[in-house]
């Protein structure tokens, strides 16, 4: 009763403009599904769902939406595997993902980072800073596009509008998250980003477990762009305070 009063307050309210992006939510708690879109619709987002693994990979397939918010438990293919195929699949691994989940353990967390999540939510969770997360996600892809057209740094090339990344000539498979991380630090490079400063400018905000979700992230970009992951030349740690990238922008 309580999620059809709050869904109900906010579709009446809206006032705001009209984005065109289109969410998919994948939840089989079906009240959750039920207050996650009221609050998206708010916004003007288009919004379809799914309630099971199987028929998420469908609509993913069928409707391409820019982004997915993932439960991490669900009855047939959990979050993890979903999330797995998406990245694996080349139509697909643009898209972004937050994980829902009931589980807080950060060793859950961390795998869910690792596979290519591009955030998570702990339930239970207030709906409005699952959209403001939504947002954060969708506006820093448009900012990210809007910035320089083409980056070079030593031996890594980026072509911002194509996505593409090249390393030593290699292209690199990224997530959306891997790929503003590391666009982020090509615009500066040289320069030591503090963890929270990193996350703020390449996510477009800030939040607890920083630290952890950050070091997944980088941890990820290393196996795909170093040499050597466990000696990193691309990448520095620089301790007690953050990240560099090294090499003179071209």
């Amino acid at each position: 009763m309580l999620v059809e009063q709050l869904a109900s307050a906010v579709e009446s309210s809206y006032n705001g403009p009209v984005p065109e992006e289109h969410i998919l939510i994948v939840d089989d708690d079906r009240e959750i599904v039920r207050l996650l879109r009221s609050y998206l619709q708010r916004e003007r987002y288009a919004v379809s769902v799914a309630y099971d693994g199987e028929s998420a990979l469908h609509a993913l397939r069928r409707e391409s939406p820019a982004l997915v918010l993932l439960d991490l438990m669900l009855p047939d293919k959990d979050g993890w595997e979903i999330t797995r195929t998406v990245r694996g699949d080349e139509k697909l691994a643009g898209t972004l993902i937050i994980m829902l989940t009931a589980r807080v353990e950060d060793t859950d967390k961390i795998v869910g980072l690792e596979l290519g999540a591009d955030d998570y939510v702990t339930k239970p969770f207030n709906p409005r800073e699952v959209v403001a997360r939504v947002r954060a996600l969708l506006r820093r892809t448009q900012r990210a596009t809007a910035r320089a057209a083409a980056l070079v740094v030593g031996d890594l090339q980026m072509d911002v509008e194509r996505r593409n990344v090249q390393v030593r000539g290699a292209a690199a498979e990224l997530t959306p998250t891997e790929f503003s991380l590391l666009q982020t630090l090509m615009e500066s490079p040289g320069y030591v980003f503090t963890r929270s400063e990193l996350m703020d400018k390449a996510l477009g905000y800030d939040y607890d477990g920083v630290d952890r979700m950050l070091d997944s992230h980088i941890r990820n970009l290393r196996l795909k762009i170093e040499s050597d992951p466990r000696k990193p030349t691309l990448i520095q740690t620089v301790y007690g305070v953050g990240y560099r990238l090294a090499g003179a922008r071209e």
